[in-house]
């Protein structure tokens, strides 16, 4: 009986459909899913400026383990990369292509454009810098110029204390790049994240976002 009210579709929004199990997981001290990641994804996105792409788990996750970087173009050209000053991709520590919504680690990978530079941001030291890497040489030469010649950088990130919040982690750090249009940076951008990602604040996103999930859905 539980796992029937668990598949209870609780809310569609954009291309996501969440279920009453993707609620437990916010209720909870669970490792976010692909769901809840693409769904803050699109609601940050309603209001965003139309420069900046917040990209879905599953394609960044294709683009991650696509078998060549050849292989891509027809399935990124819908995302039209060049024209984007900002580009936000989520990564996960997944490898294993038939299992969606696997892995147990997400960080982020960020394109500036007036910068050109991509950024890496986990929470836990530098456990995803191989899933990043690959998304960052898989990519670069479909983002437009000059990307192709941008570098890849760790950035510093407030790190978690614990073994499940990553994906909060990912989606405060988002929140606050969609805010600023990624105009902040060097020690004022650092300055930001310290005071505004923190374990406190990233820990009241679980009920923001049901906030938010139960607003829509009302």
């Amino acid at each position: 009986m539980d796992s029937m009210g668990d598949d209870e579709k609780v809310l569609s929004y954009g291309d996501v459909l969440l279920r009453r199990s993707d609620l437990k997981i916010l209720q909870g001290h669970d490792y976010l899913n692909d769901r809840i990641i693409e769904f803050y994804f699109c609601y940050l996105s309603s209001s965003t400026s139309s420069k900046i792409l917040l990209v879905a788990p599953s394609i960044s996750f294709w683009i991650v383990n696509a078998p060549d970087a050849s292989s891509l173009q027809q399935f990124v050209d819908p995302l039209k990369l060049p024209e984007k000053e900002l580009v936000i991709f989520p990564i996960n520590d997944n490898e294993d292509v038939s299992a969606a919504g696997g892995g147990s680690h997400w960080s982020l990978l960020v394109y500036n454009r007036r910068r050109n530079i991509f950024e890496h941001y986990d929470s836990s030291v530098q456990c995803n810098a191989v899933y990043a890497g690959k998304l960052f040489e898989n990519i670069k030469s479909f983002i437009g110029p000059p990307a192709s010649s941008a570098t890849l950088t760790l950035h510093f990130t407030p790190q978690q204390r614990n073994s499940y919040d990553c994906g909060l982690f990912v989606l405060a750090i988002v929140k606050e790049l969609c805010a600023c249009e990624g105009n902040i940076s060097g020690d004022d951008w650092e300055a930001a994240l310290k005071s505004r990602v923190t374990a406190s604040t990233v820990g009241e996103m679980r009920s923001q976002i049901l906030d938010i999930i139960n607003e829509l859905s009302s």
